[in-house]
């Protein structure tokens, strides 16, 4: 008798999939606590906004980690360029400039990163958006 060819199995567990997310979060939240407080004293209203854009970065990350790949690269790249000038745009808007500014300092870097994110997933999928291998065929050529 043969078994099931569709066993449901356990997925494992591992830190690859929200072990970045996470520390990014932590991070960007500490940061903009930080921030915001200037050197002053620490307020609930200062640690709510770090856990709350923490909080927020991390989900963002994870989804685009999670569920990007099913985007093609354009809109993929587009997604981490729009994730990336939004959190640069934000964390420089809490040091009290201008919204001009900060919306210009957040284009930049999501122009930068749209480049950077679509030359990166360009260069490393085929023409079906399939990853391509990582090492090349390495099969010897035999001569006359």
């Amino acid at each position: 008798m043969a078994a099931h060819a569709a066993v449901p199995t356990r997925r494992h567990m591992s830190t690859h999939g929200w072990g970045l997310p996470v520390t990014l979060g932590f991070a960007y939240g500490f940061y903009a606590a930080a921030i915001q407080r200037s050197g002053g004293v620490i307020t609930w209203g200062q640690v709510l906004l770090g856990l709350v854009s923490g909080v927020v970065l991390a989900g963002a990350v994870y989804a685009l980690r999670q569920w990007g790949r099913v985007l093609p690269r354009e809109l993929r790249a587009a997604a981490w360029a729009v994730l990336a000038g939004c959190a640069i745009g934000f964390l420089f808007s809490l040091s009290r400039v201008s919204v001009l500014s900060a919306t210009v300092l957040g284009l930049v870097v999501a122009a930068a990163t749209f480049l950077t994110a679509f030359y990166l997933f360009y260069t490393h999928e085929d023409a079906s958006g399939a990853p391509t291998s990582a090492a090349p065929d390495r099969t010897p050529v035999r001569r006359r």
